[in-house]
């Protein structure tokens, strides 16, 4: 799942929503959705559930396939209050999920290794957090946590099984679909 917005600084503005289910084995798009809504909450750093969810429950009520695994663009309980948008997008609808980041919110760590599958442990206060993933040799890593109803070790298998690219590939295709919608190619 991924979300954006028509302003992102203003308020209220139009925004949108995509799914993309993939096929494990072959990693193609086997559905994809896009919803459209107005979002009011304003932007506050670390309460970026608050402004997305609406959006994002509407998305899941929407769609006609849901994904073993729902992977989310955020924080999982690597958050300062232990629940980012991908928790709590798990606990709100019962579904797995995991959250898959760009950037770090909190926590520290090592830097992992430049190959492929090495990672490191986030941790806050002695306790892990997340992991730091590296998904391509040499590029910049991705910070992978628990969302809700998945241990890291299979959180960290699967986003590796998923990332022919710096992130999974439905993110990747989600992001990629809101792009061609920000273009007026769709809608």
């Amino acid at each position: 799942m991924d979300l954006t917005f028509e302003k992102i600084n203003e308020n209220p503005t139009r925004a949108w929503a995509s799914l993309v289910v993939i096929e494990l084995k072959s990693l193609r798009p086997v559905y994809d959705l896009v919803v459209e809504d107005t979002v009011s909450f304003p932007y506050i750093p670390t309460f970026l559930a608050f402004r997305e969810m609406p959006l994002l429950l509407k998305l899941y009520e929407k769609s006609e396939l849901k994904p073993d695994v729902f992977f989310i663009d955020g924080q999982g309980i690597a958050h300062p209050r232990g629940c980012g948008i991908a928790s709590h997008f798990g606990v709100e609808t019962g579904e797995v999920s995991v959250g898959v980041a760009k950037t770090r919110l909190f926590g520290h760590y090592r830097e992992p290794g430049e190959k492929r599958g090495d990672f490191s442990y986030l941790r806050h206060r002695d306790r892990i957090v997340g992991a730091v993933v590296r998904t391509r040799d040499r590029t910049a890593p991705v910070f992978v946590s628990v969302g809700h109803r998945i241990s890291l070790k299979t959180a960290i298998e699967l986003v590796l099984k998923t990332s022919r690219y710096r992130i999974p590939e439905p993110t990747r295709l989600a992001h990629n679909l809101l792009q061609q919608v920000r273009k007026g190619s769709l809608f």
